[in-house]
């Protein structure tokens, strides 16, 4: 039997109560919730019936992909804003190989290296390569304005022309472009994207080691083979190697100096490189997949009133200011709600996880429950962060909603960086290191929209991971 201390035992009155759900029959348990989970009912489906069911947000669960490529798909899941955050406290967690939930991704895909992103804080090498990312992204702080305003005046050029070709324009595809372009020239000494690397390679490589996690939308007579072919077996790395070690290779060649900082750490250039790649496509391109086509489609779908607002706002302070700077972005008050609301809707990564370090009793907003040392605890955080008890209208995207005084106390309910809004990434935890220059890009994603344009409309639909977007309509503001 576990005992548990009685420093983690409730310090309110709520009732300590067994975790409700269960597990179903060994291997075909996993199975069933695997297939309700992809298809009989879909992701917010699977969780919504299951906290009906139970009556309480915290239960057991199986999460994909389950046999054979997970030894052990067993989860609790939490699934509310008091419960969520115990997944970023590493003194209760253990963050090793987590990153994507029950399985591990091969090492091949990464240079045979365990990346920073798949270690523990208690792990050394992890002080050192988080210690080296922080490291690198304050030294390219004064690039990350100037660089991001080319790329996306760039990206609104291509928007326009195919836009007058073909009526509308997909954002998704130039996104990437765009995307791609910014973190390979941060990240690099030459000015341009060097023409062996595309963003298409990236895609490759994180399709191949995240298809676990995704389907791709077949016809029902086709599920079966889907399910067997995505969530069965790894797909094996030989598909991308060469695609691999071209990424590689530039990312070796062309960012010498950011290579040369790594040797400060005590990281050797390979393993740094193979870290940069990672840092870079997996963490920066891949999320920027999903953030920012859901930035602009909630901003979109708000309609003509918030554009107003947003144009006003970010034209006023500009002029102000004499241009686009951090003083500028920071006096934003709307525009940084915006942001933090699109955040809070429809965070760019949806799971967490983390390994129980001891016997412990977590809290939801109703009761306690004890979790048992070695217990897998999964967080679906597009709940948390739309949970009832503490954001009104939840499921709507409210622009206004982190404005003034009581919109700020809000903002440690926002989780999507791997911790609360309100706190920073340090070598000590698992915070996204790039967590302030997200929240920074999208800032100036929306400046440099309503510095263009008066008003857009958009239409939305579903991708693999995240929103897709197409532009129907752009309003050009009189001075542009």
């Amino acid at each position: 039997m576990s005992s548990f201390s009685s420093s983690s035992l409730p310090s309110s009155n709520l009732p300590v109560k067994p975790i409700p759900g269960d597990y179903g029959l060994p291997f075909f348990g996993a199975i069933k919730d695997r297939l309700d989970y992809f298809y009989n009912q879909g992701e917010d489906e699977f969780f919504h019936s299951r906290v009906a069911k139970h009556n309480s947000t915290v239960f057991k669960t199986n999460m994909p992909p389950g046999p054979f490529m997970a030894s052990n798909p067993r989860v609790i899941a939490l699934l509310d804003a008091a419960s969520f955050p115990v997944l970023f406290d590493t003194s209760k967690v253990q963050k090793c190989n987590v990153l994507d939930g029950t399985f591990l991704p091969s090492v091949k895909f990464t240079g045979g290296h365990r990346v920073c992103a798949y270690l523990d804080p208690s792990e050394p090498n992890h002080t050192a390569l988080k210690s080296y990312f922080l490291s690198v992204l304050a030294k390219k702080h004064d690039n990350f304005i100037p660089l991001f305003r080319t790329c996306l005046s760039e990206l609104f050029m291509d928007v326009e022309n195919e836009m007058a070709n073909k009526r509308q324009a997909n954002f998704n595809t130039l996104n990437d472009q765009m995307s791609f372009n910014f973190f390979v020239r941060l990240f690099s000494d030459k000015k341009q994207v060097d023409s062996t690397i595309s963003p298409k390679q990236f895609d490759k490589w994180l399709f191949l080691q995240l298809a676990p996690l995704m389907t791709l939308g077949v016809p029902k007579l086709l599920k079966n083979f889907e399910d067997f072919v995505l969530h069965t077996f790894p797909l094996p790395f030989f598909l991308v190697k060469s695609d691999y070690k071209k990424i590689y290779e530039a990312f070796y060649a062309f960012s010498g100096s950011v290579l040369d900082e790594a040797e400060r750490f005590g990281i050797s250039r390979e393993e740094a490189c193979h870290n940069l790649v990672f840092l870079a496509g997996f963490n920066a391109y891949g999320g920027s997949k999903t953030l920012f086509p859901a930035l602009i489609k909630w901003v979109g779908l708000a309609g003509e009133g918030l554009h107003r607002q947003l144009a006003d706002e970010i034209r006023t302070v500009v002029k102000a200011e004499g241009g686009v700077t951090l003083s500028a972005l920071d006096q934003m008050v709307l525009t940084k709600s915006v942001v933090y609301e699109a955040l809070r809707i429809e965070p760019p990564v949806p799971y967490q996880y983390g390994k129980a370090k001891a016997d412990m009793v977590i809290h939801s907003h109703d009761a306690a429950f004890k979790i048992k040392k070695g217990d897998m605890i999964f967080g679906y955080q597009p709940f948390a962060t739309k949970d009832p008890r503490v954001f009104d209208s939840p499921e709507e995207f409210v622009g206004q909603r982190f404005v003034g005084d009581q919109g700020e106390k809000l903002l440690k309910y926002v989780y999507w960086s791997n911790g609360r809004e309100t706190d920073d990434p340090t070598a000590e935890n698992k915070q996204c290191p790039g967590k302030n220059l997200v929240v920074l890009l999208s800032r100036l994603m929306l400046v440099e929209l309503f510095l263009r344009y008066d008003t857009f409309t958009v239409e939305a639909g579903k991708l693999l991971l995240g929103s897709s977007l197409t532009f129907k309509s752009l309003t050009r503001a009189p001075s542009t």
